[in-house]
């Protein structure tokens, strides 16, 4: 079994397309990607929030008043296209201020005055300008609506019979939680695709090589020869792993965390503490795919049920973002979905739970080793053997 394993460590070693696929760019793709991400995603939000606004209006004759108001907010108000609807249509404009004819008299007369907002509202860039339009036009209405009240010799905090306030609880690391909520499904994405190759090769791609029958014809139990190619599978997904973590723990410094209010909560120790809680996932995986290429004949059909393969990890951590609810304790009963939960729990800076991390490490190792079990029994059927006749 060792010799196997060390032999097929050395061939994977050798190749520089698996050293270049499953120890460089998958560790490294994902944490750049999601750092480089966040940081333009941020830099961009920062910088619209910042910037000058300039607002198109029509009818700025009509509320002297308002466009006043807002010239001293900062806003510059700019002359309206010739076609205001066809402006916004074609991304000329972000946002126009339509302020009609009778805005005048309902103001005058005390009744409330119409406004139109023109914006194409399916355009995800807009938000930012809508929403800084709508405060500056609410908080106007805010000043009027109390003038109005104290003219009439009624205060204005009789219109609010109740003062909400929001007591946030929520600390710098759980904020910056939010931010890594992707990073579980990073995490087993890692994994998997750093033992897929290897998964494929020892089985599928030594039967195209027509070097499967010879290794099988050994005096030995079969099952130590696919032991030995799971654990070296196993290593090397343990290895991606290892080096997926650190890569986002460097690069999670680079993110601009003091602009966003947050505090990461991802160094080596809960890295480490992640290492071993999905370490097992590594075995699951390397069983997984090895039982799904042993049923492929060639590298290429088996490239092609991986393909399936790889949602497995994404189904957990998608429910997560789509369905948050409150960790219990059946959810560390169930493989890749207790390593999600626990994982984001850590980079929350919640304390972790030993039981919790026991029964994720102890389901997950059943399932894994119940997948090796059979992974290590396949080549017992000769069918499976010569598939490539």
């Amino acid at each position: 079994m060792m010799s196997v394993f060390a032999k097929e460590v050395l061939d994977n070693f050798r190749d520089r397309r698996v050293i270049l696929n499953t120890l460089i760019l998958g560790p490294l793709l994902g944490p750049v990607i999601f750092t480089v991400m966040i940081s333009f995603m941020t830099s961009q939000a920062t910088e619209r929030m910042e910037s000058a606004l300039e607002l198109p209006v029509i009818g700025a004759e009509n509320a002297p008043a308002l466009i006043g108001f807002l010239e001293r907010e900062g806003v510059i108000i700019e002359a309206p296209p010739e076609d205001p609807e066809g402006a916004v249509k074609r991304e000329e404009e972000e946002i126009i201020l339509r302020i009609p004819a009778d805005f005048g008299a309902a103001w005058r007369a005390g009744q409330p005055a119409p406004l139109e907002l023109i914006a194409d509202q399916s355009l995800r860039y807009t938000g930012t300008t809508i929403s800084r339009v709508r405060g500056y036009l609410n908080g106007y209405a805010s000043q009027i609506s109390q003038a109005r009240l104290q003219l009439r010799g009624v205060h204005p905090e009789i219109t609010r019979p109740l003062q909400v306030s929001v007591v946030d609880l929520s600390t710098p690391e759980s904020r910056g939680g939010m931010l890594l909520a992707f990073l579980p499904y990073f995490i087993m994405i890692t994994v998997f695709m750093g033992s897929m190759h290897m998964a494929i090769d020892t089985t599928a791609g030594e039967r195209e090589r027509k070097s499967l029958e010879p290794l099988l014809i050994n005096p030995l139990p079969r099952w130590q020869i696919m032991a030995g190619k799971l654990l070296a599978t196993t290593l090397f997904a343990l290895m991606t792993l290892a080096l997926g973590l650190v890569a986002f723990v460097l690069a999670m410094g680079f993110l601009p965390t003091a602009d966003m209010d947050m505090a990461l909560n991802l160094d080596f120790r809960v890295a480490a503490l992640a290492f071993i809680l999905v370490a097992p996932v590594a075995l699951l995986a390397a069983a997984l795919l090895t039982i799904l290429a042993s049923f492929a004949k060639s590298f290429r059909e088996a490239q092609s049920y991986m393909g399936m393969v790889i949602l497995v990890p994404m189904i957990p951590s998608f429910w997560i973002m789509i369905d948050p609810t409150r960790t219990e304790t059946w959810m560390t009963l169930v493989p890749l979905l207790s390593q999600n939960v626990l994982i984001l729990g850590l980079v929350r800076g919640e304390p972790l739970n030993m039981a919790w991390l026991a029964m994720s490490i102890g389901s997950t190792t059943v399932l894994a080793l119940l997948l090796a079990a059979i992974a290590g029994t396949l080549y017992n059927r000769p069918k499976l053997i010569f598939t490539s006749d």
